[in-house]
């Protein structure tokens, strides 16, 4: 059995944390930043001192393969951006797992490394001002004709979830990415005084938008109870202390495996919505801002993936995504799956993001097996 060098890994995960490095162990690394530039460059470099050839394509993501490799090809990569104050193994594992891989073939003459590409994908995570939501790379990727030269896409990740921690599993098969749907509620009022106005007299804005806030996590569970939802942006206008809200609007995102469980708590936001609307002397507003449809991953690859992973004789099991990724985009074009390694405590996008060393090495080598036995 060909072995990556754990060494080898771990050392480029220490160097590539150090571009947009932080004094409490996080990494600002945002898309298009000079850290972010510096460390493409430095990935193109460790590829070129690897004996491969590093190019990239005109939106900025980076490319890797053998010499004399010729396609069709198996794609394996993620990204190397990150979100501001965010972890050093997030899109950076998986990437740098997939230079690990190509070089360990290359070393061992393998013929597998004739047909691996490796990529490093631009603007993963849509933190610049300018992203338009991420996902910029592989959207921009699969619109171009180097996509037809692909065969598959393989994409190694932490979990960013504390699922696999707490059931004691070493990898996962990913079988696909939930959809994401945001939806903005506006609630119009009436501006008034704060002091002068009785309080059975308002129509507060504000306390509506409360109203509504509250009771989203149970929405969400009456919709799917495995069903996620977040309100994390919150407006109150006019924004003063002594001035009753005349508007305010909530940022409501959900995330479920199915489009029914999606669209059936939309449903119950709009009608919840207007109800308290009515009691709060209010009028309600619920428009979509944007939809990212689930990902379901090639069946083949995923059982792929699990051979694999029983031949390692580790912990594994299967999981959905609750995180985007660039494989959802790739998945809706070529055959694509994904392996997770656990996150420790579930903790990611942050400083303290973590996985042990020995899981990060036995997912590159799960990643390694998967691109030999392909």
């Amino acid at each position: 059995m060909t072995r990556i060098s754990a060494e080898r890994l771990l050392a480029d995960i220490a160097s590539l944390a150090a571009f947009g490095g932080r004094a409490d162990g996080g990494v600002d690394r945002v898309a298009g930043s000079a850290a972010d530039l510096a460390a493409r460059d430095w990935l193109a470099g460790r590829i070129a001192e690897a004996g491969c050839v590093a190019w990239r394509d005109d939106i900025g993501n980076v490319f890797g393969r053998t010499p004399g490799g010729s396609g069709p090809w198996l794609l394996a990569g993620s990204h190397t951006d990150s979100v501001p104050g965010g972890g050093r193994l997030d899109g950076a594992y998986g990437v740098l797992s997939a230079l690990e891989v190509l070089r360990t073939l290359r070393e061992a003459g393998h013929p597998a490394a004739e047909t691996l590409e490796i990529v490093s994908f631009w603007d993963e995570e849509g933190a610049a001002p300018t992203s338009g939501g991420g996902l910029v790379g592989s959207t921009a990727f699969c619109s171009g004709g180097h996509l037809a030269e692909i065969t598959a896409f393989l994409e190694l990740h932490i979990e960013q979830g504390p699922r696999m921690e707490r059931a004691a599993l070493d990898l996962a098969v990913v079988e696909g990415i939930v959809g994401i749907d945001r939806y903005a509620v506006t609630l119009t009022g009436e501006t008034n005084h704060a002091g002068t106005t009785p309080m059975d007299g308002r129509a507060d804005a504000g306390r509506a938008a409360a109203r509504v806030l509250v009771e989203v996590r149970e929405i969400a569970a009456a919709a799917d109870p495995g069903m996620v939802a977040n309100v994390g942006c919150v407006e109150v206008l006019p924004g003063a202390p002594n001035v009753i809200p005349g508007a305010a609007r909530l940022v409501v995102e959900l995330r479920a495996a199915g489009r029914a469980a999606l669209d059936a708590c939309a449903e119950r936001l709009r009608a919840h919505a207007a109800r308290v609307a009515r009691e709060e002397r209010c009028v309600a507003v619920v428009e979509v801002l944007s939809r990212k449809p689930e990902a379901r991953f090639d069946p083949a690859l995923c059982d792929h993936l699990e051979k694999v992973c029983k031949r390692l004789g580790v912990t594994h099991d299967r999981l959905v995504s609750y995180a985007g990724h660039d494989a959802g985009v790739l998945g809706r074009h070529v055959p694509t799956a994904m392996l997770f390694v656990p996150s420790s405590s579930g903790v990611s996008h942050a400083p303290a993001e973590h996985t042990p060393d020995r899981q990060l090495v036995l997912g590159c080598q799960a990643l390694l097996d998967a691109v030999v036995a392909w």
